[in-house]
């Protein structure tokens, strides 16, 4: 079935890194967008940045999309051959603090993410930004 292994999450200061991985599995990874969502104790789940099936992780790739309170912090990527996608987190700020999410998407463009396709959610990783 389809699984997702989010990882990578843990408790940092402000303007500090974290690299999450999610480690996909039960479907073709290489022919599905990619995104990471986070959720917010009282808030919904949003799209963070999201990654085309054939993407690479530069800024200028048009198949990239990432939400604009984290762009130019955020960088997505993700390694086919491992079933993989990151999100390395640079210059954290207390309103990043979350529980990461990766799903499969229906698309990714430099505009908008799509919504989960596969209905599934992995459970999550916990990002805590102390100040």
């Amino acid at each position: 079935q389809v699984e997702f292994l989010e990882s990578g999450g843990e408790s940092v200061q402000v303007g500090g890194s974290l690299r999450l991985s999610c480690v996909a599995s039960g479907f073709s990874f290489e022919h599905y967008a990619m995104g990471w969502f986070r959720q917010a104790p009282g808030k919904e789940r949003q799209a963070v940045s999201c990654i085309s099936w054939r993407s690479a992780s530069t800024s200028s790739d048009g198949n990239i999309y990432y939400l604009d309170s984290v762009k130019g912090r955020f960088t997505i990527s993700r390694d086919n051959a491992k079933n993989t996608v990151y999100l390395q987190m640079n210059g954290l700020k207390p309103e990043d603090t979350a529980t990461y999410y990766c799903a499969a998407v229906a698309y990714s463009n430099r505009y908008s993410c799509g919504e989960n396709n596969l209905l599934v959610w992995g459970q999550g990783t916990l990002v805590t930004i102390s100040s």
